[in-house]
């Protein structure tokens, strides 16, 4: 059997000294909404530096700006004051330059096209050169879903459905990943083992990873650092490093050091509460 042609992905443009510098740099960022009646002030002053190949995730309560400073690293809002560089780029730039994938909080997927015709649909969009077909497939492997290729979204699990926004997501091969709470309406069962996934994936492709998340369980586990959120007006209480050890495992979160980071984490929360 002759062997599908491997799909050449052009790699994405970097700034001029771009691979020296932080991936993510965001300095006094500020985002105000303009609401009936006057403003509502959902980042204030937010200052974070993201290098290549970190899993951080943004934890808070809600309505503190997790998503939008997600939306705003994304290029989809723009921001009222601050600065945000991906790769020594603009967010404008980022985008276009194939710099990012998103992984929305729904799979968001196409319900009449099948799971390989969604996973190649970024392909098609940003007219990827070479066989779309044959990264699709790879992409399907990568996430264990190979064997549903001809299926449609409805005939998958919620669990199955996000693996396969991954893997549309992962299609172009873009160094950022980001990942707006992809696991928060599954049951506990299905996360814990998407989470182990998605770790998985993460080390096979040496991503950077900026997932948003309410549980402090799943931040400490999936992640490198921890980013800690105030209640609105939403700021950066905290930065926690997560020293556990990898590759990560059920185990791990039975770790005396994991149960230690969520009470910090936990204590940081209150504070920004208080």
């Amino acid at each position: 059997m002759t062997q599908a042609p491997q799909m050449q992905i052009t790699p994405p443009v970097l700034a001029p000294d771009a691979a020296a510098a932080p991936l993510v740099s965001i300095r006094d960022l500020q985002m105000i909404f303009q609401v009936p009646g006057g403003q509502t002030v959902a980042l204030q002053d937010a200052n974070l530096s993201i290098e290549r190949g970190e899993f951080i995730s943004l934890i808070g309560p809600s309505g503190c700006g997790k998503t939008t400073l997600l939306r705003l690293l994304a290029d989809l809002v723009q921001p009222t004051g601050g600065q945000i560089l991906i790769a020594g780029q603009s967010p404008a730039a980022a985008r276009q330059n194939r710099q990012y994938g998103y992984v929305f909080q729904a799979p968001a997927l196409m319900e009449w096209r099948s799971v390989l015709a969604n996973v190649m649909l970024p392909l098609q969009v940003m007219k990827v050169p070479g066989d779309r077909q044959a990264r699709a497939r790879e992409m399907l492997r990568l996430v264990g879903l190979d064997k549903f290729e001809r299926n449609y979204p409805w005939q998958l699990s919620g669990g199955m459905q996000q693996r396969v926004s991954i893997a549309r997501a992962l299609a172009f091969d873009p160094p950022l990943l980001f990942m707006d709470e992809p696991f928060g309406a599954l049951d506990e069962i299905t996360r814990e083992k998407l989470n182990l996934e998605l770790l998985r994936l993460w080390r096979e492709t040496g991503k950077t990873v900026i997932f948003v998340t309410h549980s402090i369980p799943e931040a400490v586990f999936l992640s490198t650092r921890v980013v800690v959120m105030t209640a609105r007006p939403g700021k950066i209480e905290g930065i926690v490093d997560v020293d556990l050890p990898q590759p990560r495992s059920d185990d791990t979160r039975e770790l005396p050091r994991f149960f230690e980071i969520a009470t910090e984490i936990r204590e940081l929360l209150k504070k920004g509460h208080a």
